[in-house]
């Protein structure tokens, strides 16, 4: 810290992003990457983008690929926003649609950035708790409010809520925008597409960065009313006009028309999570029902600091939150067949089993 900061910078408490370390052998479950490549296509057309037109602007309004992700989820081009990653588009999207003179509400347990995001925009929000089995409970955001946000499913938690419990969120709340994060619905939710057509309210955002194995490419998106796809756009162009490069547009198409390829290697994630839920339950785990690419488990003997370390020390790593409701749960991402085997193994060392 230096005296040239400003107070917004001093005040900060920025979002702390899994760790990206160097070490041999590494099985790394702990950013919720997926294992498998990204579509042969999508990769081929990124080659191709990258070529001599590079010196020129890429098109600021992405109409290609908002216009596949239009036809993709039934939807307009009016109704499509993207960014430079889902995190980008949140980032938005708190500036846009989430500041209001009632506070905003989303869950006790969630994405760690909304605190982030809320306070760098100077939000003022409140959290929900979750109940004693990390559920939501709709009833508990019958309240007044300015805004509320949610991730479906939820992330560290991993479990999806259904279609009718949003539907029935949305209508309590039509007078207050309502934004559903389904970074990982693809893995088993219940997305709440069918509610755009009849509310004016709801805001869905989703990433290329999960299913889609495109993280390094940074896309992400926004699916709603065109009211409010336009004030996510006033934002991004008195932010920055060009936030997707020519390469990142070419691929994330690609990767929408690349069908067959996508829902085979959803397949493959959804069985290997099947068989890692089996192999933890078998060593002592308690894990949540998960509709996402990874696990949020705990063992009743062993703290999760603890196996957290333990696992470090066998170049195994899991996301581990040190905070009052989660200290004792482990995030572990799905990974391929020979990562969960090397997981499953050195778990069974650490509980002696």
């Amino acid at each position: 810290m230096t005296p040239y900061w400003s107070a917004l910078a001093r005040d900060l408490h920025p979002y702390v992003p899994g760790e990206q370390p160097r070490i041999a052998d590494l099985v790394k479950l702990n950013t919720n990457e997926n294992p498998y490549p990204p579509s042969p296509k999508a990769l081929e057309a990124i080659r191709a983008a990258a070529n001599e037109a590079l010196r020129l602007y890429p098109d600021h309004e992405a109409k290609a690929l908002r216009a596949a992700l239009a036809a993709y989820h039934g939807v307009t081009p009016e109704n499509v926003f993207v960014g430079n990653g889902s995190d980008e588009v949140l980032a938005h999207v708190f500036a846009a649609l989430l500041k209001h003179e009632k506070p905003l509400l989303f869950p006790d347990v969630t994405y760690s950035f909304y605190p982030v995001y809320a306070q760098l925009t100077g939000v003022v929000y409140e959290t929900v708790a979750l109940d004693a089995d990390m559920r939501l409970r709709i009833a508990d955001y019958r309240r007044s409010c300015g805004a509320i946000i949610l991730a479906n499913p939820n992330a560290p938690t991993s479990i999806a809520h259904p279609l009718g419990e949003i539907a029935a969120l949305v209508a309590d709340h039509a007078d207050i925008p309502v934004v559903i994060d389904e970074a990982y619905v693809d893995y088993g939710g219940e997305s709440a597409l069918p509610l755009l057509a009849g509310h004016a309210n709801i805001l869905i955002v989703r990433t290329f960065s999960k299913s889609r194995a495109l993280a390094g490419l940074r896309v992400g998106y926004a699916l709603g009313d065109a009211g409010l796809i336009e004030a996510l756009v006033r934002v991004k162009d008195s932010f920055n006009s060009y936030p997707l490069g020519a390469p990142a547009q070419a691929g994330a198409l690609a990767s929408v028309e690349d069908e067959p390829y996508f829902q085979a290697r959803l397949k493959d994630v959804i069985a290997e999570r099947e068989r890692m839920t089996g192999e933890l339950a078998g060593l002592g785990f308690e894990v949540l029902p998960s509709a996402a690419n990874f696990v949020f488990a705990r063992h009743p003997r062993l703290a999760g600091g603890d196996l957290t370390a333990a696992l470090r020390a066998r170049a195994v790593l899991v996301r581990h939150f040190a905070k009052p409701r989660t200290a004792d749960y482990l995030r572990i991402t799905v990974g391929a067949p020979a990562q969960t085997g090397r997981l499953i193994q050195a778990l069974g060392e650490i509980v002696g089993l």
